[in-house]
């Protein structure tokens, strides 16, 4: 019985073991960049795919079975700057120019779906219907959008090309209508805050901020950063069109924006910045005289924190919007803290002492109520840099690359999202996309050029 009990002993330790990542070792990570590398340089030409049907340009596609022919909105963005990277590193002048049309491919496919209401699919396919015939069957006023990375998707291609945006000028209208319904119709208007107008392809799919919550009531800050970073971007591509009286506009809406972040989504209870809930009843004058409830002091705020610890929080940090005394508090009460979202493999989508912090692997909805992604460590990393945390930056992008090279190891190819702890895939071989960008990590711990979003 002994001897049986021995023997089960072993190999559950056995178990245990196979389950943990490699040591963070700087043998270990000499070695694992040399993997990612290999096989990067080798697979990133995966992403490119061709024209035909309803995608009338070359693009970037994210790889794996399951998104071979799909042009994805920020997916594609982020894709794009790991390309600029692995091209600066290991490509020709030919390379570069071949790159070129796939790049702007990506923005040019969006843009030709775009129209005078501003309405931009998320998602397109070689069979996807034309224009007309999705706005029979959707209501665009209602349904979510591209996410606000088209203008900063351009805006880092024009930036790579010294400023020439003359191939967008054609489209700056659409680019700028884009924008316009995002300001006009999906705005709070007592915050200021952007909101998803439902939990459709969030990106961040079942995000418990947005997920099956009432239609237009998250006030998400993963949405009001990228929003706030996209401004930033259509400014920059009105003044490289020799149109800076067009960025007026834009640059108060930027202001507003950021001072509408700010004061709503930062809480200096928990040193953080959360999404809000916008789901509140309107104050009203009563209709009549005599008593009524509520009538001798109605609220006088206009959204309530959402105090669920997702990964969003950081995107202030990313976007420039923490001030560098709540930058501090985010560093040091929330990243740091393991039991929040510093995991071995990462950052946590989720902090596992949400009660829905669920690792299982799901599809339709992707999970993000725990699992550690390739671009959330990156995001997260680009923040840490930006504000000066360089120890916090260099522990996430080795913690990236033994991640990564790990899975490369053992499998020849990446996954869609990983389990914090141990760093095992959980779904989807052959992810490359925004996996990638830990080649920009690996950059940024060389002191060698780094390609960075714009």
């Amino acid at each position: 019985m002994k001897k049986i009990f021995l023997i089960s002993l072993l190999l559950c330790q056995k178990i245990i073991i196979a389950a943990q990542m490699p040591e963070r070792s700087s043998e270990n990570i000499q070695k694992y960049t040399e993997i990612c590398r290999q096989h990067i340089y080798i697979n990133m030409k995966g992403m490119y795919r061709e024209s035909g049907g309803s995608l009338k340009y070359p693009f970037l596609a994210p790889g794996s079975n399951q998104y071979l022919d799909q042009l994805w909105d920020w997916d594609s963005w982020l894709s794009n700057i790991a390309l600029r990277q692995i091209l600066v590193e290991n490509g020709t002048n030919d390379d570069r120019k071949q790159a070129l049309k796939y790049e702007q491919g990506c923005v040019l496919n969006a843009l030709n779906y775009g129209g005078m209401d501003g309405w931009i699919p998320i998602c397109i396919s070689r069979d996807t219907p034309d224009r007309n015939e999705i706005l029979r069957d959707i209501n665009p006023w209602k349904s979510n959008m591209h996410k606000p990375t088209l203008a900063q998707h351009a805006a880092f291609i024009v930036k790579n090309m010294n400023g020439d945006a003359e191939w967008l000028r054609e489209d700056f209208y659409t680019l700028q209508a884009f924008v316009n319904k995002y300001l006009n119709f999906h705005r709070h208007k007592a915050t200021g805050l952007l909101y998803w107008e439902n939990d459709e392809m969030i990106g961040v799919d079942d995000d418990p901020c947005t997920f099956y919550r009432p239609q237009g009531s998250s006030g998400s800050i993963f949405l009001n950063a990228l929003m706030y970073k996209e401004l930033q971007a259509i400014c920059y591509l009105a003044d490289c069109l020799h149109l800076s009286d067009v960025a007026v506009r834009y640059r108060m809406a930027m202001k507003q924006l950021k001072a509408a972040i700010q004061e709503h989504c930062w809480d200096p209870r928990d040193g953080f910045y959360y999404s809000v809930d916008l789901n509140l009843l309107p104050i009203e004058k009563p209709a009549s005289p005599g008593f009524h409830l509520h009538s001798g002091q109605p609220r006088n705020y206009d959204c309530l924190i959402q105090r669920i610890s997702g990964w969003g929080g950081f995107m202030a940090m990313w976007a420039g919007i923490a001030t560098p005394e709540q930058a501090k508090e985010i560093v040091e009460r929330q990243y740091r803290n393991p039991q929040l979202f510093n995991a071995a493999a990462g950052v946590y989508s989720l902090s596992p002492l949400e009660k829905m912090y669920d690792i299982r692997a799901t599809g339709n909805p992707s999970s993000w109520q725990g699992p550690v992604w390739g671009c959330i460590n990156y995001l997260v990393f680009r923040g840490l840099v930006q504000y000066g945390y360089v120890e916090e930056a260099r522990e996430l992008a080795e913690k990236t690359i033994v991640l990564f090279g790990y899975d490369f190891e053992r499998f020849g190819a990446l996954h869609e999202y990983y389990s914090p702890d141990s760093g095992e895939p959980i779904l989807n071989k052959g992810f490359q996309n925004w996996n990638f960008l830990v080649l920009n990590m690996i950059a940024w711990l060389e002191n060698k050029t780094i390609i960075t979003e714009f």
